[in-house]
């Protein structure tokens, strides 16, 4: 990373200076599939108002820009290798730009993929927050919103899209020219092309205001896997409930969704060409836990259609504008559409883990976040912008309603289309519609950081009480449970405003207290021990899944803070897991496990706990109804597990060799072979004749990361030693690949192989900072940072860097708080042993 980096005051002031009208741009990739090919040709026309005599500049990163026009006068070029110099501005300009762009192999701005089945090469952009400069010379800012009008010349035979429907094509020399139509005003991040052999499937949404053409794509090697006709459904029932509630329908034109190879997101929602990682084509069986996933996902980046892209925030402070009500939105409509009656579990379960966790790092932010400049907007894609603003808005839906809710933001679209916005805006609009003043909920839940604990206390005469730390207003139901022969039942639920930090329950105080069952507030919930007792025993025959999902969050978190120790939890695990009939929290709960023997367990127990957790596993592998979601969820467990302890190395490598037969109705595809070919590598049980022998079953991208993974992955010193210089040095290697090199060398836990090299890690980190994308430096800084037992490194280096990029300090203080947490919990585990 060089100058690049746009600090929030000089957006502001470019934003006050100009006013754009249209951006021309021009991507000609026609040499795309030339492996020594390494840039593109790029040409911007910007038409932009700017005081007379004013300058200004152009953002632009890449190789070398070649001519600057302004208003017809050639001008020297002024270019920093960010910032391209205008001076001397008429009121009105007509500004023309031609430079080469570089493209991508970090999945930052023009990623150019080949497929090794095939040998076809892809193209997509993502942008967001600020790589669009990466491909063509733009105002990278989320408040200087233009029309834009693409061109891309492409080779012959290609696919070739971007956010408008195409509307000319034509031959030229070596490709072919196409022509989209006019986008509305938007910003430049949303701004999107893909181009290449795409496989496509086509569609139609009948709105009531007239069709919209839907298409789904993916690689063409990926086409036998494509769900589209699910993915087709999910769209129209998507784009039905959210043009009704939004009181607006679809504004953007066609709806295409393209599956795209080595994503850095989820997804992106650029208007009219959404991109997708291709974790979401399932070359295997899939859980319904995952087809929920992507759906949600869908309806996520759908929501954007309006929330982000149609009415967009200033600046990344007001991020959470659209990342949260988007993040609450693909829930809600799950839910709303018919498609996943229980999405709200699975977002108890995970989305709102993610936030907790993030909200108890040193570096918690509240919901509107300082954003000073690009860098942090970078890091604030987060726990805390996505998961705990989505779920403070499930408690204002809560608290105002759900129908003066959405007709607040019927109002903000109405007020706001195609325009900026910051949290003001958003507020004036829900008080108008609700009636209620917004502001003191604002400062207790968007502009403040942390959470409450919430846990029943109760005195010698029986009489229970709430307790909350940290207090905030909450909307709470205090879930009353008594145990009857085996079985754990709510009898009782106690509704409560809590403002203080005691607050008396009243009624009925006997049986077993789950604070916020139905999980309506933010708050970790803090079980006492005859609960814990109760849930130990019965945890899986509560028949809510909400409450059950609310029930094994508090577990988990009571493991996290020490409180639990791991044996009994995972004793828990094992009893309740396999009757656990929600399949998001079957799989949420043995990734816990995994984790908790990984960091939380002390380093003289687990060993023996890892081996009985293997053999739990197997267990429930093979008890798994054949065919069901358990049984590929306890499959996929295995790998992870196996790669921990060996003691079932055997059994393994008899059924991916066939010696013996998986258990009936499990479908042993490529996937699941290659996790648990990894667990064999990672304790030394297979060879490097053996990995490259299933690469010849399945070489593909998927297969190579796989591949590279299981041999970096080998527990050999000078093997995890040459990983990790690679990892560090090999600029060749792609964002997916540095991760599969990354997850070889951390496999198995097996520091005694990679410790000597923690002082390597504090001396690299600050030049890859320096020199890399922020994206490959930050998956290095996070992805390798030592797992040692003294962090005293780690605290001199930030002692002796105070000066370091703001954003860089952050990952380290975030890991070294994260493995304080970890010795923490195991020193709190020896002494619960002692």
């Amino acid at each position: 990373m060089t100058g690049d980096n746009l600090t929030r005051t000089d957006a502001q002031r470019r934003a006050a200076d100009i006013r754009v009208d249209t951006i021309d741009v021009r991507l000609d990739v026609r040499d795309a599939p030339r492996a020594d090919v390494t840039t593109f040709g790029t040409r911007a026309i910007l038409s932009f108002d700017a005081p007379a005599g004013g300058e200004t500049w152009v953002d632009f990163l890449g190789s070398a820009v070649d001519t600057v026009t302004v208003n017809g006068e050639s001008r020297p070029v002024e270019w920093d290798g960010a910032r391209i110099r205008l001076s001397d501005l008429a009121e009105r300009n007509t500004v023309s730009i031609e430079a080469r762009g570089v493209y991508s192999r970090s999945g930052e701005g023009l990623h150019r993929f080949v497929d090794p089945v095939d040998g076809a090469t892809y193209l997509y952009t993502q942008y967001e927050p600020a790589d669009a400069r990466r491909v063509y010379p733009c105002f990278e800012q989320p408040d200087v919103k233009a029309r834009w009008r693409m061109q891309v010349v492409a080779p012959e035979g290609w696919r070739v899209l971007s956010n408008g429907a195409e509307t000319d094509r034509r031959d030229v020399d070596g490709g072919t020219e196409v022509t989209f139509a006019e986008t509305l005003p938007i910003s430049s991040y949303i701004t999107a092309v893909a181009a290449g052999p795409y496989h496509r499937v086509d569609g139609v949404w009948d709105g009531p205001e007239g069709p919209v053409d839907l298409g789904v794509l993916c690689r063409a090697s990926l086409a036998p896997f494509l769900d589209a006709e699910e993915i087709i459904d999910i769209t129209r029932r998507g784009l039905a409930y959210f043009g009704e509630a939004f009181g607006l329908g679809y504004p953007w034109g066609k709806y295409d969704q393209i599956f795209v190879p080595e994503y850095n997101l989820g997804a992106m929602e650029n208007p009219g060409l959404v991109t997708f990682t291709e974790a979401y084509v399932f070359r295997g069986a899939a859980t319904a836990a995952q087809r929920e996933a992507r759906a949600n996902t869908i309806l996520h980046e759908m929501a954007h259609m309006w929330f982000g892209d149609l009415v967009t925030m200033r600046w990344w402070d007001d991020l959470w504008l659209k990342e949260s009500f988007a993040d609450f939105m693909g829930s809600h409509a799950s839910v709303a559409t018919g498609l996943y009656p229980d999405a709200w579990v699975s977002f108890a379960s995970r989305r709102k883990g993610w936030a907790y966790e993030q909200d108890q790092l040193p570096t918690t932010h509240p919901i509107v976040a300082d954003i000073p400049d690009l860098q942090a907007a970078k890091l604030n894609f987060d726990g805390i912008t996505y998961a705990k603003g989505a779920s403070v808005l499930k408690q204002l839906v809560a608290y105002v309603g759900e129908e003066p809710f959405f007709a607040g933001a019927r109002r903000y679209f109405a007020d706001n289309a195609f325009g900026n916005t910051t949290l003001d805006d958003l507020l004036t609009a829900l008080e108008h519609a609700s009636g209620r003043d917004l502001r003191a909920w604002s400062r207790a839940w968007l502009e403040t950081t942390g959470m409450s604990d919430l846990s029943v206390e109760r005195d010698e005469a029986g009489r229970a009480t709430v307790v909350q730390s940290d207090p905030r207003p909450h909307r709470v139901t205090i879930g009353r449970y008594v145990e009857t022969d085996g079985v754990l039942q709510r009898e009782h639920a106690t509704e409560l405003d809590l403002v203080d930090a005691r607050t008396p329950m009243g009624g009925d105080a006997t049986g077993h207290m789950i604070p916020n069952d139905d999980d309506r507030t933010y708050a970790k919930v803090r079980l006492d021990e005859d609960t814990t007792a109760a849930l130990e025993r019965s945890l899986s025959t509560i028949g809510d899944p909400l409450a059950r999902s609310v029930a094994w969050a508090a577990l988990w978190n009571a493991v996290r803070d020490g409180r639990l120790a791991v044996a009994r939890y995972l004793r828990m695990v094992g009893a309740h897991a396999a009757a656990e009939t929600h399949t998001g929290l079957l799989a949420d709960a043995v990734a816990h496990a995994d984790y908790a023997i990984a960091h939380y367990a002390a380093p003289d127990q687990r060993g023996a706990l890892a081996s009985d957790w293997l053999e739990s596993v197997w267990r429930s592998l093979h008890e798994a109804r054949p065919g069901s979601d358990a049984q590929l969820v306890w499959a996929r467990a295995l790998g992870a597990a196996a790669a921990v302890d060996a003691g079932r190395a055997q059994s393994v490598r008899r059924l991916l060799s066939g010696e013996d037969e998986t258990p009936e109705g499990l479908e042993l595809d490529a996937d699941l072979r290659w996790g648990w070919l990894f667990a064999l590598a990672a304790t030394g049980a297979t060879s490097v004749d053996g990995i490259d022998a299933e690469l010849d079953r399945d070489d593909t991208s998927k297969g190579r990361r796989a591949h590279r993974a299981a041999r970096a992955a080998l527990p050999e010193r000078a093997v995890r030693e040459a990983a990790w210089r690679a990892a560090w040095t090999d600029e060749s290697l792609s964002n997916d690949e540095l991760d599969a090199t990354i997850a070889g060398v951390r496999a198995g836990g097996r520091r005694d192989l990679i410790a000597a090299l923690d002082g390597d890690y504090f001396s690299r980190i600050g030049r890859v900072w320096e020199t890399r994308s922020i994206e490959i430096a930050r998956r290095l800084v996070r992805g390798l940072f030592p797992a040692t037992d003294d962090l005293t490194a780690a605290t001199a280096w930030l002692d002796a860097h105070p000066d370091a990029p703001a954003s860089l300090r952050r990952i380290v203080i975030e890991q070294r708080d994260i493995r304080e947490r970890d010795l923490r919990v195991q020193s709190a585990q020896r002494a619960s042993a002692a």
